[in-house]
């Protein structure tokens, strides 16, 4: 299994939802009052048989007009047009926006081929949900134009891609452990956005039920100290992907 770290960039975003590039190294965080500053990068698998994106990023062009997303595919050495499966953790536009492209006033799919992998019932209260982390345009443009597969719960996708249902960033916030009988790898979403987060327990406001949220931070983090996952942190700041240890109930990630 290999995975690849599509770093889309760092952002400010503050209460009006908006993602604004950011430069650590040139920009002034002071400037940018009561603002939250990620880092967004969604993931390539290539596994055995397919190629597998895990979440989207937000969707944004570089100077060219291509699709940023399209163009970190490209360098990592594959066509996005390959791409077999995008597995969406779930739908707020952070995560969510490059399933489409907007050319203009245009917007076409990003994955024409895919299948796009969602929870039901976070697509279902996407549309109905008045938070404007959801862009019901991207939605409804997907609902006419994209394959969709809907799962429920928690399961198996196929032999090598298994999902479970979390909530507590959402209500229908969900998770991937894909294993192909040598490697595991876990993308834990919103719920396990920054190895920081295993590091110390708090319950953040921006979650759905940030006390779920912070319990299964600490399940997972054990999980995969015990089974030797590499683990995928899609709001990471320092480290995009690391192994967890536990030692002395203290979490370590390398």
């Amino acid at each position: 299994m290999q995975v690849f770290t599509l770093y889309e960039g760092s952002y400010s975003v503050d209460i009006s939802k908006k993602f604004v590039p950011f430069n650590p190294e040139t920009d002034d965080p002071k400037s940018r009052p009561a603002s939250l500053f990620v880092h967004i990068q969604p993931f390539l698998v290539k596994l055995k048989n397919s190629l597998v994106l895990i979440d989207t990023g937000l969707g944004y062009s570089n100077d060219k007009g291509q699709l940023i997303l399209h163009e970190n595919i490209r360098k990592a050495g594959f066509d996005p047009d390959d791409v077999d499966l995008v597995l969406m953790s779930h739908l707020h536009f952070d995560h969510s926006g490059g399933m489409v492209h907007h050319i203009g006033e245009k917007m076409e799919l990003s994955f024409p081929h895919a299948n796009y992998v969602i929870q039901r019932g976070e697509w279902e209260s996407a549309f109905t949900n008045s938070s404007s982390s959801y862009k019901t345009e991207i939605f409804e443009f997907l609902q006419r134009n994209a394959q969709l597969t809907f799962i429920e719960g928690s399961g198996q996708l196929t032999d090598e891609i298994n999902y479970e249902l979390t909530g507590a960033h959402t209500p229908f916030h969900q998770v991937y452990l894909l294993d192909d009988g040598h490697d595991k790898v876990f993308f834990g979403g919103d719920v396990l956005p920054e190895p920081e987060e295993l590091l110390r327990k708090f319950i953040a406001k921006y979650d759905f039920d940030g006390r779920k949220a912070m319990e299964l931070r600490e399940e997972f983090g054990k999980r995969a100290a015990a089974e030797n996952w590499n683990c995928l942190f899609y709001h990471a700041k320092t480290k995009a992907t690391g192994y967890v240890s536990l030692t002395e109930g203290q979490f370590q990630i390398t």
